[in-house]
This record gives structure tokens, sequence and C-alpha cells, in this order.
């Protein structure tokens, strides 16, 4: 029984594979745009009912701005990369919702919103081109439909993990449930979230200088991000994201890359 599960869990994984065109690598996705789009830009509609959306203010005009400069450096680079094509599907939108949270985000398909809570600590136009090409560059990479597939996946091993253990005592199965578990959250899904974390960093400080604004920027936004945080945070190895020392470390290690392809790609003006 247990061959069975594994070698349909390998061919699974076989199918489950795709290239994505802005990173070039191969990643877990189940999930096509043209599932996955319709169902989030419905979910995008029902928070802009359900909550305050700010308008015609200097700070949603700015947030708009920045948006469509993203937005033309995400055409420009996909272009130079050959991919005119991959970003057909999207609908841009831009929107700044009002809310004490310091927290932005970017659905599948571009649909972004920015809280009006971290607005004190972008500061300026160079710091939201910081956190918008970040959070533009998770929809880009397909993270959405990559964490979808490997909780997918997840259920999967759970199921194959039942099948493996069924001979055992209710108590012996529990204990292989719970090490699965944490050994898959752990080991699998949060190293899983780090990465995206620091690829869509790396995607974002190539978009932000593309779009314009000096990369360098992102080192002072991440600093404020860092002190408003305290220091106060989750162990690296137990989070969703990288430490706030190893990400600006990263950064800084990232930009001279940035600025080099944006040369290339040629700066929006």
């Amino acid at each position: 029984m247990k061959k069975y599960w594994l070698g349909g869990t390998a061919v699974i994984l076989l199918m489950g594979c795709a290239t994505n065109p802005i990173t070039g690598k191969q990643n877990l996705n189940f999930v096509s745009n043209s599932e996955l789009f319709p169902s989030s830009f419905q979910q995008y509609n029902q928070f802009l009912t359900e909550n305050k959306v700010i308008t015609g203010t200097a700070d949603a005009k700015k947030v708009e701005l920045v948006g469509m400069k993203i937005k033309a450096a995400a055409e420009k680079y996909l272009t130079y990369l050959g991919q005119t094509q991959y970003l057909k599907d999207y609908r841009w939108e831009y929107k700044l919702v009002d809310n004490k949270e310091v927290n932005a985000w970017c659905m599948p398909g571009g649909k972004i919103v920015v809280y009006s809570g971290i607005l004190p600590i972008t500061k300026d136009d160079a710091g939201l081109a910081t956190v918008m090409g970040h959070e533009v560059s998770h929809a880009l990479a397909n993270h959405g439909a990559q964490r979808m597939s490997a909780a997918q996946l997840q259920q999967i091993g759970s199921v194959a993990l039942g099948a493996a253990t069924s001979g055992k005592t209710q108590q012996t199965q529990q204990i292989f449930s719970q090490a699965y578990g944490l050994g898959t959250q752990v080991g699998v899904m949060l190293p899983f979230s780090r990465g995206n974390e620091t690829e869509a960093d790396k995607i974002g400080l190539t978009l932000m200088a593309i779009a314009g604004y000096n990369p360098d920027d992102a080192v002072a936004f991440w600093s404020r991000m860092s002190a408003k945080s305290g220091g106060a945070s989750t162990p690296e190895f137990m989070s969703t994201h990288p430490s706030d020392a190893t990400r600006i470390a990263n950064i800084k290690a990232l930009i001279p890359e940035a600025k080099a392809t944006a040369l290339k790609v040629g700066v929006i003006k």
C-alpha cells in the first residue's frame, strides 16, 4: 500500500510542476490563473464593500500613482523576458483602505490593497513602492497558487500516512499524525513561505528600480518596519517570514542585481 501511495504522490508532483516565467523556476502548481483569478476578483470586490475605501485624498492618489508605476514596470519587465502575454488576464486595481493595521497585499490577478496604517512607515513614494513592488511580486510569482497547491499536497500526504499506519494502535497513529503535522509545517510549509518572501523581495526590488525608484530606499523602509516591531518576533525557524535582520541583509545583497537588471530593461521616467 505504501508503495502505491508513494508512486501516486510522485506522479502528482510531476503533473503539478509548472515553470514560472518571471522566476524561471519550476514550482508546484495545481491551480491555473483561469481558475484562480475569478475567485480572487470576487473576494477583492467583497472586501472593498465590507471595508472603508479612502478616495480623493493625497494618500489615495499616491497609492494609485505608485501602483500604476509598479504595474508599468511589471509589464516592461515581462516584455523584456519575452512574456508579453503573461499579464493579459490581470485586472490591476489599487485601493487605500482605512485600517490601522500595518499591512498591504496583492491578490492574484493584480488586485492591491494598502492599509492606511502602513503609510507612516512607508513615509514616501519610495517606501510605498517597496511595499507594493513586494506584494505585486507575490502575485507575479504565483505564490498564492503555490501555497494552495502545497496545502493540497499536505492533505494527500496525511491520507497516505493514515493508510501506512492503519495497522497500528490508535495512540500510535495519533503520535505519527502529530509528528507529521509538525514536521511538514516546520520542515516544508514554513520554509516554503519564507522562500516566497525572499523571492518577492528580489523581484520587488527589480520592479521598483524599473519604476524609477532607488532600491536602496528599501533598506530604510524595512529598518523602519523592524523598529516598529520593537525587535520582538517569532524565532525564524517557526516563522513564515525571514527575521528582520535576515531580510535586510538579503535585500542589501540583492540591490546591485536589481539595479543592473533595471538598466538592462530600461528605467521608467
